[in-house]
């Protein structure tokens, strides 16, 4: 069965794309730690993040320091911190969360935006991309 980023990324299931190419896809999350939180994926389903190919795990991390400025054009922040958990969803994928303090990056307290919220911050996001 499909992971839930699959679906997304087959449009099965409805997201706030922030950028994608062929081989990757960044969206927000929609339960985030912060406003501005992304998820960025590889488009091919593989579980452990470490189990990706050299190349397509060095091409995950350039196409999510790409999101990076944009994030942090958008939203008010000190720096854009990155997280690999991997435990919530079988498909690698690594946080990007606006960071002012230590307590941004905390995963047990999750934000509750309205998908206007979410429509706003994508697009605000997306306005800074290159």
């Amino acid at each position: 069965m499909a992971s839930i980023f699959s679906r997304i990324v087959a449009g099965e299931i409805p997201c706030h794309k922030i950028a994608e190419n062929d081989q990757y896809f960044a969206f927000l999350d929609v339960f985030p730690c912060a406003v501005g939180h992304v998820l960025v994926i590889p488009k091919k389903e593989i579980d452990y993040i470490f189990d990706l190919e050299d190349d397509h795990y060095l091409g995950l991390m350039a196409f999510a320091k790409q999101i990076e400025p944009a994030i942090r054009k958008a939203i008010p922040c000190k720096r854009v911190g990155v997280a690999v958990i991997g435990l919530e969803v079988p498909h690698a994928h690594v946080h990007l969360i606006p960071m002012n303090s230590m307590n941004d990056m905390n995963f047990n307290h999750k934000l509750k935006p309205s998908q206007e919220e979410l429509a706003e911050t994508a697009a605000k996001i997306r306005s800074f991309l290159n």
